[in-house]
Parts: C-alpha cells; structure tokens; sequence
C-alpha cells in the first residue's frame, strides 16, 4: 500500500478501523463496525463491466476476524482479485472480473469509505488483479 494512501487513512478513520469486525456482506460492499464499509468503484460505460465478487461472501466467512484498515489490510492477487488480511487468523479471498472489449477503460478501484460521507473515501488501484470472464 502507498504511504500516502495509509496517511490518508490513518488521518481519517484512526481509532475506528482498527480491530474493527464484518457485520455484514452484500452484493456491492462488506459492511465494518463503526459504520464502515468495503466496496469497488468503475466509471462504467457501455457494454462492459468491472468489479470484485461479494455474491460468494457471507458473514459466516469472517467469524472471528478482525482488520486493521490503518494498515496492509489487502493483497493483490494478479488475475484473480484481492486477500483481505485480518489482524491474525485466515485470508480472505474475493475475486475481481472484468468484462470488456478493450474499447473502454479497465480500472478498477478498492473503496474504503466511511458512512455515505464522501469527504472519507479512499481508493486504491486494483486495475491488474481482474480475471476477463468474456471479451466482445
């Protein structure tokens, strides 16, 4: 992770991120304690799409695991998507897919965003960690 992006995180939600548990997980995001939450962002344009796959996810996946959002919380899988990285105990595997005639731009972001507030989200660029499920 950038050390301006763990800056810009640790100034915005400090205390709040750390030791902080999944409550709950849907199709778009992972909700966190403390009013948090865990999404993608892709300015989709016509024809294609890009995102990390929640769908497979339940809440029951992160029983017992805490993270630590002021720190390396997630790995890039190239190809494939990220690892989120608790505090101690198992990875968390979520996919990222790509679908896309070359026409249009392939970036992905990871978001970490605090309520709907968006004066506090933060993105990072996880554009190379996409599986291409289908190509026109």
């Amino acid at each position: 992770m950038q050390e301006n992006k763990r800056n810009d995180i640790e100034n915005i939600m400090t205390k709040e991120a750390q030791g902080i548990k999944v409550i709950e997980v849907a199709e778009q995001y992972i909700a966190f304690e403390n009013d948090l939450f865990l999404s993608y962002h892709h300015n989709q344009d016509c024809c294609e799409q890009h995102y990390l796959d929640f769908q497979h996810l339940s809440v029951k996946d992160f029983e017992g695991l805490k993270f630590d959002l002021t720190k390396e919380f997630f790995r890039k899988i190239p190809s494939y998507g990220i690892e989120l990285i608790p505090i101690e105990g198992w990875s968390v595997k979520i996919p990222a897919y790509s679908n896309n005639n070359g026409y249009y731009s392939d970036n992905l972001s990871l978001v970490i965003a605090k309520g709907e507030d968006v004066k506090h989200i933060i993105y990072f660029d996880i554009t190379d960690c996409q599986e291409d499920i289908f190509c026109f």
